[in-house]
């Protein structure tokens, strides 16, 4: 580019022409010759929704930014992208787009909907990356959906299923009956409700023991409902029907002689017996509980304790079985009022009271989770929860304290990981099973990826039989994404080893109990190595109001309306501005400063551009001719250098972008430039003296270029375009810190320097003195011997700066006296009180020299006219101070320095 006409404003709209370039030219391709140290990412491979919110947009620059400081830094960098792409939203999505439900066509059909809606969304989102300057390896992006993800995903469930690692059993699972599939117990989530507390009597039994809960139904009589029993207090009424026992705590007295006793449940009337276990809490509720399959979790622990019976009351869509009885069919929530009516119209509800709940939802569609008994797939989790941990311990948390979240979370694993799914658009389970005995049925490792429900088996079974029922159920899709470090490194294919484990893995606090947890478990079934060095969480956004992003509360920002109205690297310098692990406020006020700053920064190199391109200067030419402020600036650069290397490193992006933004802003524009003004156009100033400005001036644009590079890639290439050959700013080099010209002693003279002259700076636009107007005469008095000494050595770059015609530095105190320069009458007050004498008053001071009417207010404090006396309260007196040479001045009292200052105009 030209160093010639360089635009007025920084226009961000170029950005899109960067954009192709770098694109073009496959500027960030992973090399992996090992040319090279190697630095990998493990990047999180989002859902593709179409669209990327601010939540992405602070994930992905904390990648980016350290992706772009890594290759700087002479590191081969391999910056990924993944995309996470099967599951509910799709299916859901691909139903409304196409007016069906997924068991109107065929499974390979509706699969073809949802591959069709996923790819049209990941392009989408690719744009509005690259948008942002994202410096991703596009050539080695990775879609769980294709072939070879899905045969890497399946060969890892054969490999771990091998191993006993991966088990199908029957148990109790968490179900969504709106998204009628299976979830982890990673995928529930927890909100706040308030409901009603229900005491409910269950009379004694008319017995006291059963073969069983179907015998106990018809055993006889039923029992009295005004017959004092036992009383339950329960939110969930609705399962009565599959309450299987009581327990209640071995020492609460209230109970004691109930032990091993009947007792009838209302309604459903089926007679449980009362068990002792101290898990029971007496003081919630009446101390005494139902145990029913399922209401939570404490019930599937009581059921195995105690072996106790399982009734299948809640079917799949959420909905009552038989078991329910005079309930069946009905759904929860009808089921629950209806309960209610008829415990109080038959005499077993004693009374109700509200209270606070925490409820257990689904992580996609937020209704209430049940827990059904099914048969699915399991991860074996317990077998590895130690190995996990340990590996957690290994790991460089940043920040430190989240590391805590993942080792609570493994330490309260109760269940093992179910990761069979009810749903179509998955990896399929890579399983058969026999049509005569059963046996469960694997593929050969060269035929993944397979389709159950369309592929066979090569071979018969051990059995004879050549028949086969092919698995419906699909992989959670945790199970793709928890193998990404595998799959970016290239496993299981040889030489995967030299990109494994990755150097650092960055995500959402919110996801560490599933992505970080699930994929250090899995890795570490199927390498035996933890999956990383690095994680570095990031926090969410919140909007303007206080609140986390939401459409429903109104306060989402598109980041494509951030891009349009102030440019990407605007957004970037907004994310790059805050602390891994805390949620983030995004205010357009902190879009606006960071537009500001780039404004700052192009202004002052379109300025200073005129005179660091028209002629090369080399440091050993000069490096001997920098004046004071030179070293000052030159050994804040080099010191900011290691500030922020050392920010990056440590991903303390915060530290990276306000050393930079207060050393450009304030310390090169608002003083070092002002300062050095003179020293460029002056025919005076020497040309060794103009020569070291002007390499300081291109030594600091071109470092700090390289500095900031990482936050605003966009800005630092179209600005570093000026400097010379094409070559890109972000396939150079860190600057390397020149230790000759780091120097606290200069920092610290250069800071009083330019405390002094921001000091007489503020004087003059205070007065309204433009600052580039001379001033006569400035003397500056202190007792402080090493101000003496500082302010003689940057005398040259005080006067300069503040266009002084003589600058003295002195000791001692400035000899300055008030003098009255003119006296007016207050006529407000000597009109009313001297009337027609009043006009001898305004003579006399017209006629009379301003000396001599001073000298008379000096020495008798009032003015005798005739026979009339003015006192000074009577006139309205100017004064001007003037110093030793009679000359007026202004003094200075400085708030930092120990100074005085006489400024003589």
């Amino acid at each position: 580019m030209s160093n010639e006409n360089i635009p007025k404003d920084y226009d961000f709209k170029k950005e899109k022409i960067w954009e192709q370039k770098w694109e073009d030219e496959e500027l960030y391709k992973f090399l992996g010759d090992g040319t090279k140290p190697r630095y990998i990412i493990d990047t999180p491979p989002p859902y593709p929704t179409g669209s990327i919110h601010l939540g992405h947009v602070l994930n992905w620059v904390y990648i980016d930014m350290n992706a772009r400081y890594r290759r700087l830094k002479g590191l081969d960098v391999l910056f990924t992208q993944g995309w996470d792409c099967h599951g509910l939203p799709t299916e859901v999505k691909v139903e409304e787009t196409h007016g069906i439900k997924k068991n109107d066509v065929s499974r390979a059909k509706f699969r073809e909907y949802c591959i069709e809606l996923t790819t049209q969304n990941i392009a989408k989102m690719k744009d509005q990356m690259q948008a942002l300057g994202f410096s991703q390896d596009w050539s080695r992006e990775f879609i769980t959906m294709t072939p070879e993800y899905m045969k890497r995903t399946q060969y890892s469930f054969l490999k771990m299923y091998d191993e006993g690692l991966i088990y199908q059993g029957i148990h109790p699972v968490n179900w969504c009956p709106r998204c009628e599939t299976a979830i982890a117990f990673a995928e529930v989530e927890y909100s706040d409700n308030e409901t009603f507390l229900n005491y409910v009597n269950f009379p004694p039994a008319m017995e006291d023991s059963y073969d069983n809960i179907a015998s106990s139904k018809v055993s006889g009589k039923e029992a009295n409902p005004e017959d004092e029993g036992v009383m339950i207090a329960t939110t969930r009424p609705e399962l009565m029907s599959a309450c299987v026992a009581v327990v209640v705590h071995p020492d609460d007295e209230r109970y004691a002689h109930l032990v091993d006793k009947y007792v009838e449940v209302p309604l459903s009337h089926q007679k449980v017996k009362i068990y002792p276990d101290e898990e029971v809490d007496p003081e919630f509720g009446t101390g005494a509980v139902m145990v029913c399959t399922f209401g939570d979790k404490t019930d599937v622990a009581w059921v195995n304790k105690h072996n106790l019976e399982i009734l299948d009351a809640i079917d799949e869509k959420g909905r009552l079985t038989e078991v329910a009885g005079r309930y069946e069919g009905m759904d929860l929530a009808t089921c629950k009022a209806k309960t209610i009516e008829d415990l109080k119209d038959e005499g077993y509800l004693l009374k109700q009271e509200k209270v606070d709940q925490n409820v257990g939802q689904c992580w996609r569609c937020k209704t209430p989770i049940e827990i059904l008994v099914k048969k699915q797939w399991f991860v074996a989790v317990n077998k590895l929860i130690e190995q996990t941990k340990e590996a957690a311990e290994e790991m460089n948390w940043v920040p430190e304290h989240m590391k805590s979240r993942m080792i609570n979370w493994a330490d309260s694993m109760e269940w093992d990981w179910c990761i069979s799914r009810q749903r179509l658009f998955a990896t399929p389970i890579p399983v058969w099973f026999c049509k005569d005995c059963g046996k469960v049925m694997l593929p050969d490792v060269e035929d993944l990826p397979v389709d159950p429900t369309h592929d066979k088996p090569k071979k018969a079974c051990s059995c004879g039989c050549e028949e086969f029922i092919g698995e419906e159920d699909v992989l959670d899709t945790w199970m793709d994404s928890s193998i990404s470090p595998l799959s970016i490194a290239g496993w299981p294919n040889e030489g995967y080893e030299n990109n494994f484990p990755a150097n650092i893995r960055p995500q959402g606090h919110d996801i560490i109990r599933t992505w970080a947890f699930y994929t250090t478990l899995r890795c570490l079934a199927l390498t035996g190595k933890k999956p990383f060095d690095d994680i570095v969480i990031n926090g969410m956004v919140f909007g303007e109001d206080g609140y986390k992003m939401s459409k429903s509360r109104g306060n989402v920002i598109a980041p494509d309306e951030v891009i349009e109205q102030y440019g990407a690297d605007a957004l970037r310098t907004w994310a790059a501005n805050s602390v891994p692990g805390s949620d983030v406020i995004f205010d357009w006020k902190d879009i606006k400063h960071g537009y500001r700053f780039l404004r700052k920064f192009w202004n002052a190199f379109r300025f200073i551009s005129m005179q660091i391109f028209d002629e090369e200067v080399n440091y050993d030419e000069i490096k001997d001719n920098f004046d004071p402020l030179d070293l000052w600036i030159l050994s804040k650069l080099n010191n900011l250098n290691k500030v922020v290397d050392n920010a990056f490193a440590n991903y303390d992006f915060a530290t990276t972008i306000t050393s930079i933004e207060k050393f450009i802003w304030h310390d090169f524009c608002d003083e070092y430039i002002e300062a050095v003004k003179y020293r460029l156009y002056n025919d005076d100033v020497s040309d060794s003296s103009r020569k070291a400005a002007k390499y300081t001036l291109r030594n600091v644009i071109e470092t700090s270029l390289k500095l900031l590079s990482p936050i605003v890639p966009f800005f630092a290439e179209e600005v570093y375009q000026y400097f010379g050959d094409g070559e890109s700013i972000h396939k150079t080099s860190w600057p390397e810190v020149n230790e000759d010209l780091v120097s606290e002693e200069y920092e610290n003279k250069g800071n009083i320097t330019v405390d002094l002259i921001d000091e007489v700076r503020r004087f003059k636009s205070s007065s309204k003195i433009p600052l580039n107007a001379q001033l006569s005469e400035v003397n500056v008095y202190t007792n402080d011997g090493n101000l003496v000494e500082v302010f003689n050595e940057f005398s040259q770059d005080i006067e300069g700066t503040l266009k002084i015609d003589d600058l003295a530095i002195k000791t001692g105190k400035p000899e300055v006296h008030e003098k009255i320069i003119e006296v007016e009458p207050d006529m407000s007050q000597i009109g009313p009180m001297f009337k027609k004498d009043a006009g001898k008053i305004i003579g006399y001071l017209k006629s009379r020299d301003i000396e001599e009417i001073a000298d008379e207010l000096e020495n008798s404090g009032e003015l005798a006219i005739g026979e009339i006396t003015v006192g000074k309260d009577l006139l309205n007196i100017s004064k001007e101070i003037v110093g030793a040479s009679g000359k007026k001045v202004d003094i200075l009292q400085s708030e930092n320095l120990d100074v005085i200052v006489e400024v003589i105009r």
